[in-house]
């Protein structure tokens, strides 16, 4: 059995979810532009307010938590919204979160996730190298040991997720 039939099946998103998915998408690029892993990630209300969008800025900052999804959960800090609002709030991610970014997701209340590509692909990009491996533990392993309902859905758009990562990695 190959490698490839191992791989998550990509799931089919509404317009909502891909329009939403596409602009974190293009968060992604931005920060790989500053010189950043690419990732970026996008959080909106049920009723179809962004309320934060943000890039990796950890090549900039020099910071190991500062993923796309952390950035953002960050700034919602200052908003003021209830517990309730963002339990049916969605966060749009281009890359699956890693453990740090789902148990972020989980502390801050969000019950929705929507992801682009999947880890598994991800770590394909990578290659072997130390320094660009993650804890292979899917984020959906961490939402289900939530006592509050956190729904993934993902891989999504995988081959416009996947742009980003095209030669941003180092060769292992």
């Amino acid at each position: 059995m190959s490698s490839a039939s191992l791989l998550p099946t990509e799931v089919a998103l509404d317009e909502r979810d891909g329009r939403y998915l596409r602009k974190a998408i293009g968060w992604s690029h931005a920060g790989r532009r500053r010189g950043n892993r690419p990732f970026g990630a996008v959080i909106v209300s049920e009723d179809n307010r962004v309320l934060t969008e943000d890039y990796c800025n950890s090549g900039e900052t020099g910071d190991v938590t500062g993923h796309a999804e952390t950035n953002a959960i960050r700034k919602l800090a200052g908003l003021g919204l209830g517990r309730e609002v963002l339990a049916k709030a969605t966060l749009y991610s281009s890359a699956e979160p890693c453990v740090m970014c789902a148990g972020a997701i989980f502390w801050s209340g969000i019950g929705r996730v929507v992801f682009g590509i999947d880890a598994e692909r991800l770590r394909e990009f990578r290659g072997e190298r130390s320094d660009q491996r993650d804890a292979e533990l899917s984020c959906r392993d961490v939402f289900r040991a939530s006592p509050h309902a956190i729904d993934c859905l993902g891989p999504a758009l995988i081959d416009e997720a996947g742009a980003a990562h095209v030669g941003a990695w180092k060769a292992a």
